[in-house]
């Protein structure tokens, strides 16, 4: 059997051979341009998959740090960066090697970022790494007294005997102080994280630590990188032993990472690259001057739905998208939510009819298993963007809202059903699941806006709605 992947060809043997850059006949690895931070297998299955798909010539090397633990590197180093690319459909999979990642980096490795951040030849600085990690206040601007913040303002503002930044954001602007003291030039910071207005989360969080910790840094920063703003969409569950199989059957490799996503990919950005990017266009990406409608239709469309998904469907016992979106009660929240975010969209340019149906197809494809434990991670940070802005706009032209509020509600039910919660405000969570009433419930809601949790008619809003979840 043969696969044709990239140009290249696999052919299966009784012993899948390891896949790393001397056992496939691939290209030799490009120059590192790109650094990223983030690696996981939404950058693989999007940015990096541009990348490659953009660049014949081999001339834009990613090297991808991770964020929270070093697994995925120390897997992905092990195979020179390579990975397979699972693109599955109701047609079936193809198969693609991922060969744009040349170096995969634990994100600790704070030596290696700065000397990469300081080479002129490094041009793009890219981010995937989730919203909780910018550490923002409801306004975007850097909480400073968040103690992961506060910790690396004060090494990287120090004497050097602290321990080193801990945060990815902590970690650029140490990194960017290197590029400064290199005299490397410019450099593009690109967020591709589902924040609205990503690119300015993005500024208040690099110029706040820097502030903090060295204003001339911080001026410098401001006038030598330009953040990009993003909406990116690709559908990427997580990848299991399933795969891992299906690779070493189909292909002959035993890869230990490969990824799986969606024959659907957006990319839509929003700035300056003073030091040139590699011309992603060639692989679908567009290039707008106002990336706001964008993101908004991204986050509160897709991404709205997938946590009103996520935290009502697992209280009704599914385990999918493809499942939840099958139950008539979440399917019709779901209806309602889009109907209160296309309420505060532009009408024109944006083609939300086309849109939304596009969703029902992707998300309905039972092929992809996109989990919804994975998806209910980070709720608090989720929830601030992609239910609060259209249930305050709902209110404030006196509708009820109740799609947004549905979501939240649905997030307050799980939150009390869910041991060891993975989210920035878990220890707040657990205090506030300690009370009982209407105490626990302002607690909660004040973890995502405080002007919420002031509202009792919204309140009561949101117990009822939470009663009616999983009956």
């Amino acid at each position: 059997m043969t696969v044709q992947s990239s140009g290249s060809t696999f052919r299966q043997t009784t012993a899948p051979r390891p896949l790393n850059r001397s056992t496939w006949a691939g290209p030799a690895p490009a120059p590192v341009r790109i650094v990223h931070l983030g690696l996981g297998a939404f950058h693989r299955a999007h940015q990096a998959w541009y990348t490659q798909q953009s660049d014949p010539d081999g001339e834009w090397g990613i090297a991808a740090f991770t964020g929270r633990r070093p697994d995925a590197a120390q897997a992905l180093a092990a195979q020179d960066g390579l990975s397979t690319l699972i693109i599955r459909s109701d047609r079936g999979d193809e198969f693609q090697v991922l060969t744009s990642i040349v170096e995969a980096r634990d994100g600790a490795d704070l030596h290696r970022l700065k000397e990469l951040l300081a080479s002129p030849a490094t041009a793009v600085v890219t981010l995937t790494i989730t919203e909780a990690a910018y550490h923002l206040r409801s306004d975007l601007s850097l909480d400073t007294a968040d103690p992961a913040v506060a910790a690396d303002i004060a090494g990287l503002g120090g004497d050097g005997s602290a321990p080193g930044p801990s945060t990815p954001l902590g970690r650029l602007v140490a990194g960017l102080g290197a590029r400064r003291d290199a005299g490397a030039g410019p450099v593009a910071v690109v967020s591709c994280d589902n924040l609205a207005a990503n690119a300015v989360a993005a500024r208040n969080a690099v110029l706040g630590i820097a502030a903090g910790s060295d204003p001339s840094l911080a001026a410098w920063i401001g006038s030598n990188v330009s953040f990009v703003g993003t909406s990116v969409d690709r559908i990427t569950p997580r990848t299991t032993q399933a795969e891992i199989d299906l690779v070493a059957e189909r292909c002959g490799f035993a890869d230990s990472s490969p990824v799986v996503t969606e024959p659907f990919s957006n990319w839509v950005l929003s700035g300056e690259f003073p030091a040139g990017r590699p011309a992603w266009e060639r692989a679908g990406a567009v290039f707008v001057d106002d990336i706001e409608p964008y993101e908004l239709r991204k986050l509160w469309l897709l991404n709205g739905a997938h946590s009103l998904l996520a935290y009502a469907g697992l209280q009704r016992g599914h385990a999918t998208v493809a499942e939840a979106l099958a139950d008539p009660r979440c399917a019709a929240w779901v209806q309602e939510l889009w109907d209160e975010a296309e309420h505060n969209l532009p009408a024109e340019g944006l083609q939300i009819p086309q849109y939304r149906q596009a969703l029902l197809e992707r998300f309905g494809n039972s092929r992809i298993a996109h989990h919804l434990a994975q998806i209910a991670a980070d709720g608090t940070s989720k929830l601030r963007v992609r239910a609060v802005p259209v249930l305050k706009e709902e209110r404030a032209a006196g509708r009820a809202g109740s799609g947004a509020a549905r979501m939240i509600a649905a997030w307050l039910g799980y939150a009390a059903a869910t041991s060891g919660l993975q989210d920035p405000q878990a220890a707040g969570i657990a205090e506030a699941l300690g009370r009982a009433g209407r105490d626990r419930t302002r607690a909660l809601v004040r973890l995502v806006d405080g002007d919420l949790a002031s509202d009792e008619n919204l309140l009561d809003l949101l117990e009822e709605l939470a009663g009616g979840i999983g009956g």
